[in-house]
């Protein structure tokens, strides 16, 4: 019997190859489904931006002839080689194509390819972003952490806190930032700064309002393990209050609070664009917003599509991390 019960090392290394095998397997469908769906997404950004540029007042023929003065032969011969006077489905699929094939085409305006001056503006928002997302980090774990007190005028205070800070818009949390430290204590550069000193205040703007939402889930989440058993284990075993909360509670909030970190990262791209327009910051938001003011169609599809894929991507990464962290999502994929 003794023999029957045992487990021989064959039988356990071929068991755990199994399970390896079928977890690879999860995560390459888990991947290939996020992708196909990440193609959804992208059709339709290009899809509602074509529609709203085309229902935008003014006309795609007059930004090309800006500062031009032709005739109406010149004019005439202008619109029919970029196809303004096709059908719009038929402009519409034209472009789809281009895009399919990766040929975004010359910006209108700036009269350059429009990956060039993609590839020259956004690592400035790309900087923006990563320190954004890791101030956004520390100060919710820290907030979080602090704040999760059993005292109920303690979390209180810290929760009208961040009620406060989510209400303010960014750009006006920005101008508030540029009056006080820039223009009154002198503290920080004030606008088109590229020095480390003139990051500070931008990502201070952008990031307040996602830090205090993920302090907000952190500190619940933390309340909610606090009530765990493993809890009063470790406390019976004498570990001290704040080394119980950042080794053994921490680990267990952070499951929700990983999946919105990356919603937010993803997102923070969209919110650079008015950041770097407050604060005259090299980078895709003032690209964007001369592209949106001129109508000037491939510069804006373009802005979208790199927001957008840098948006699915990070998705991706965050479902892979919850993958790789949570054995509860392993079982659901299979």
């Amino acid at each position: 019997m003794a023999g029957v019960l045992k487990t021989s090392p064959a039988g356990a290394a071929a068991r755990n190859g199994r399970r390896s095998g079928q977890g690879r397997e999860t995560l390459v469908r888990l991947v290939l489904v996020r992708l196909a769906a990440s193609a959804g997404v992208l059709w339709g950004a290009v899809t509602v931006t074509f529609v709203l540029l085309q229902v935008m007042p003014g006309s795609t023929a007059d930004v090309l002839l800006a500062r031009s003065s032709v005739g109406p032969e010149v004019r005439a011969g202008i619109i029919a080689e970029y196809g303004l006077d096709d059908p719009l489905p038929v402009q519409y699929l034209t472009y789809l194509g281009r895009i399919v094939r990766g040929e975004l085409g010359e910006s209108y305006v700036l009269r350059r390819p429009v990956w060039d001056e993609i590839a020259a503006q956004f690592p400035g928002t790309l900087l923006l972003v990563a320190t954004t997302l890791l101030a956004t980090v520390v100060a919710s774990v820290v907030l979080g952490v602090v704040s999760a007190n059993r005292r109920a005028w303690v979390r209180s205070l810290f929760a009208s806190a961040e009620s406060l800070v989510v209400a303010l818009p960014p750009f006006w949390l920005g101008l508030l930032l540029l009056t006080v430290f820039s223009f009154t204590l002198h503290w920080f550069p004030a606008i088109g700064s590229s020095s480390p000193a003139g990051l500070v205040l931008p990502t201070a703007a952008l990031a307040a309002g996602p830090a205090a939402v993920v302090a907000g889930v952190l500190r619940e989440g933390l309340l909610r393990a606090m009530d765990e058993p493993f809890v009063v284990t470790a406390r019976a075993r004498g570990i001290g209050e704040a080394a119980l909360r950042l080794r053994h509670v921490l680990r267990h909030a952070l499951l929700p609070v990983t999946t919105l970190l990356g919603w937010i990262a993803g997102s923070l791209i969209g919110g650079a664009v008015i950041i770097e327009i407050v604060f005259s910051r090299q980078g895709i938001g003032r690209l964007a917003l001369s592209a949106v003011t001129n109508k000037d169609m491939p510069m804006v599809i373009a802005v979208v599509l790199v927001t957008a894929v840098a948006f699915v991507l990070v998705t991706i990464a965050v479902d892979i991390l919850t993958w790789v962290i949570d054995p509860r999502t392993r079982d659901a994929g299979r």
